[in-house]
């Protein structure tokens, strides 16, 4: 059986990494674990929100499946867990990092029973909440505080490189969660390492942001990229430890991210949007025996039925995924849920995105609604930007129909009622 490790990074879009064309020299450890593994080419969040996503990766359910469809819900105790299985066969298993699976009034300390099946740990429930930059407070396996110093992204690096070198007859599970590239709540900054700001001011910017008003991407891109950076650089620290024990070849790496980030150009914040700013994430998957690109589009939901795959372990049936190395079948489309800023449903296909939102529904409360209105139609091959709003375009009544009933048919195996789409 082989290792496995997930390298999880929250709010960093898809292209940031070279792999996907950035020119900036931000990843080459990312473009190197792609180029000697797989690269999912078009991957994305099923919820543009932390706990959701953090949910569907913890347990391969979509969020109204798993009860956690926005933030500040727990992961309830007697949901299935990907850990869980994992330890079942045999794994040791251990979390380091940003949890947000746990009650919001209570920030650092995580009890054993709401770690979702995780044995080691030294972790915090909102680590944006008990850390800064250069100040970070983790909580280990009996709920002790412990603070490191240095840069946060490189204390969790020194952890998750300790883990690794420890001695073990068992193969071990490792989820690797950074708060990194997500802003500072406290202060809504982004701050990279010193002196990493500097050095991508003003080179680069994405041209949706370029082109859309408003937006903040102006103050904080540049500290945005130096903390991508020094998440590779950690990246590479890890993949290097790995070689170091011998067991490089022998581990499952995963690299994602929770969701992208769109600098408030959609939105009053930085996500809970279904442009691809805010739902498509870098991804890629080595150590499986496999190469090249996945053109298939991806959603976090097929992540963990992945990992058991890839492990050689069979892929529980309650998992609403698939993995990614089975053979391709049905439509090359993922379903994403949007919550907090709106009760919405988006379906992306490779040429097209189509959103409902329900305007009459409570964004924080209500999971779903009954009835949603179409609300957004990009077409993503004139328009990658997603610029232009075609929805009331009278000529692609066609393709809204189509689009609709697709959509609906996601929905429904999602596991929700079917609603009505006006």
């Amino acid at each position: 059986m082989k290792n496995v490790l997930v390298f999880f990074t929250d709010q960093q879009r898809w292209d940031t990494t070279g792999a996907h064309g950035n020119p900036l020299g931000l990843t080459p450890n990312f473009d190197a674990l792609a180029a000697r593994g797989l690269l999912l080419e078009h991957s994305f969040t099923c919820q543009p929100v932390c706990a959701p996503a953090r949910a569907t990766l913890q347990t391969g359910t979509y969020p109204t499946t798993n009860g956690v469809y926005r933030n500040g819900i727990p992961l309830a105790r007697e949901v299935p867990t990907l850990a869980q299985q994992f330890a079942r066969h045999g794994y040791e298993t251990g979390y380091l990092g940003k949890w947000h699976l746990y009650r919001d009034e209570c920030p650092g300390a995580v009890p054993a029973e709401d770690r979702a099946g995780y044995q080691h740990w030294l972790a915090a429930n909102l680590l944006e909440f008990t850390s800064d930059a250069y100040e970070t407070t983790l909580y280990d396996e009996e709920n002790q505080p412990r603070t490191f110093a240095g840069y946060r992204a490189d204390a969790l690096g020194d952890a998750a490189v300790d883990f690794v070198r420890r001695d073990r007859s068992d193969p071990f599970f490792l989820f690797v969660s950074f708060l990194e590239p997500h802003h500072q709540n406290s202060r809504d900054d982004y701050p990279a390492p010193d002196g990493y700001r500097e050095r991508y001011d003003g080179r680069w910017v994405p041209s949706d942001l370029a082109a859309l008003p408003g937006g903040n991407w102006p103050e904080h891109l540049g500290g945005y990229l130096g903390m991508v950076r020094r998440l590779d650089e950690v990246l590479g620290r890890l993949v290097e430890a790995l070689a170091d024990k011998g067991i490089l070849d022998d581990t499952v790496i995963l690299f994602t991210s929770d969701h992208g980030n769109h600098f408030k150009t959609r939105n009053g914040e930085y996500k809970r949007s279904c442009h691809d700013a805010s739902i498509r994430v870098p991804t890629a998957l080595a150590g499986a025996g496999v190469h090249g690109r996945h053109e298939r589009l991806v959603s976090h939901v097929d992540l963990p039925p992945t990992l058991l795959d890839a492990a050689g372990l069979p892929v529980p049936e309650w998992m609403q995924g698939r993995s990614v190395l089975a053979a391709p079948e049905g439509p090359d489309d993922v379903l994403v849920q949007i919550s907090e800023s709106e009760v919405g449903r988006a379906l992306r296909t490779r040429r097209w995105k189509y959103c409902v939102t329900a305007p009459d529904a409570d964004a924080w409360d209500e999971p779903r609604a009954d009835r949603y209105e179409e609300t957004y139609l990009y077409d993503l091959e004139a328009d990658p930007d997603e610029l232009t709003n075609l929805v009331h375009d009278p000529a692609l009544a066609p393709v809204r129909d189509e689009l609709r009933e697709r959509l609906l048919q996601r929905i429904v195996g999602s596991g929700e009622p079917e609603p009505v789409i006006g």
